[in-house]
């Protein structure tokens, strides 16, 4: 791969957007190997759907042979997010940001966040002339509005001007592209999401009693424990069984005590939130505002059905499939749910493949210095970054 001397000669090499060739089966072993700089406010030990989607990504694109370098927040200084003391948010990180791109020599940069990272690399690309590609992954405005009663309008001119300038705005649903296409956002292009099936399967030596001795039905809730996650429509809920929330947020303590019926495991990773999948009757999804949901695809990977409201998010990921409830009345959702066969779960989530979202990134990218030409594609090739 060619390297770049000056940040004249990087400039000039990012203007070109080209073509990536994906056709090789094998995680792409024939393709360019690219160097790629992903900046994210999102990173561990946040837990959400935001920083195991980066997380997973970056795996993948190493697994095809391509370099990653991640700009996150533990590269900067940092102070805690207000109201939400979990996130960290970088101090100043404009000059740092710089010196780390430069440094990199990127064949193309993807802005994740619009936090202070997302903020200052979007600035320092707009100000050299170099095309980057950014993501929706979060209903800022509404999260925002939830906990402040900011004005959604300001909210959505922030965001609208923030991916103004980028070669393509990723997002991973139909619903939220034209959604976005209506808000003056031009045209959205799809980066959809996949799931760890090795990770998340179903264990039947968890199927008799829990693991933890709660009695069944087990209803789980995996996530931010936040006001905007509406984790309160499932805990007030009168079902039979209990109750089970692994995540933490700034609503964990205040919840613990007002339901201290419901057992809340804090985070959970790797093989513990696999088990706890695997161990439910079914998985709830009570929010309204998210605009993918990882979740689901763990959870129906694990075997467990869904219940959940029909909105944006739910309906994208499971529609009218037979692996979950959409219900206005989430508790009617969350009793129907429990009729849903695992194996038909598990089948559906096999649909959600990681290298093909991955695949599916690589083609959303503005790249640069990439040897196969969009010439020498057949047209099955081309079809993959149609």
């Amino acid at each position: 791969m060619r390297s770049y001397g000056t940040i004249a000669e990087l400039k000039r090499s990012l203007r070109s957007r080209k073509a990536y060739r994906v056709s090789d089966p094998a995680l792409g072993r024939d393709a360019a190997k690219l160097k790629l700089v992903i900046v994210s406010d999102a990173a561990p030990p946040q837990v959400n759907g935001v920083v195991r989607t980066l997380g997973e990504l970056k795996r993948n694109l190493e697994l095809m042979g391509h370099e990653v370098i991640s700009i996150t927040p533990d590269r900067f200084p940092t102070v805690p997010m207000p109201s939400y003391p979990e996130i960290r948010l970088a101090l100043f990180p404009a000059r740092r940001l710089a010196r780390l791109i430069e440094e990199a020599n990127p064949n193309a940069i993807h802005i994740a966040t619009e936090g202070p990272l997302g903020l200052a690399a979007r600035n320092y690309c707009v100000k050299r002339g170099l095309p980057f590609s950014t993501s929706f992954h979060t209903r800022f405005g509404e999260y925002l509005y939830a906990r402040t009663g900011f004005p959604l309008s300001w909210s959505y001119a922030f965001l609208r001007w923030f991916h103004a300038r980028a070669t393509s705005v990723m997002v991973a649903t139909p619903s939220l592209q034209a959604e976005l296409e209506g808000r003056g956002f031009g045209k959205p292009v799809i980066w959809s999401r996949g799931v760890d099936t090795e990770l998340f399967r179903p264990r039947p030596k968890l199927a008799g009693e829990h693991y933890l001795d709660l009695p069944r039905p087990v209803y789980l809730y995996v996530g931010r424990v936040a006001v905007e996650k509406n984790i309160e429509a499932f805990l007030e809920l009168d079902l039979p069984g209990s109750k089970m929330v692994v995540g933490n947020g700034p609503q964990l303590e205040a919840l613990r005590k007002r339901h201290p019926e419901v057992h809340f495991a804090g985070a959970l990773f790797g093989e513990d939130l696999a088990n706890a999948y695997a161990a439910a009757d079914c998985f709830v999804f009570p929010s309204k505002t998210d605009t993918f949901g990882l979740v689901l695809i763990e959870a129906l990977a694990s075997g467990t059905p869904v219940a959940a409201y029909p909105v944006q998010g739910p309906l994208d990921v499971i529609g009218d499939a037979p692996v979950g409830v959409l219900d206005n009345d989430l508790g009617t959702a969350c009793r129907k749910a429990l009729g849903i066969a695992p194996a038909a779960c598990r089948d559906f989530a096999m649909n959600f493949s990681w290298e093909a979202c991955t695949r599916q990134f690589l083609c959303n990218l503005a790249l640069a210095e990439v040897p196969e030409a969009a010439a020498s594609m057949d047209e099955t090739e081309a079809a993959v970054c149609r």
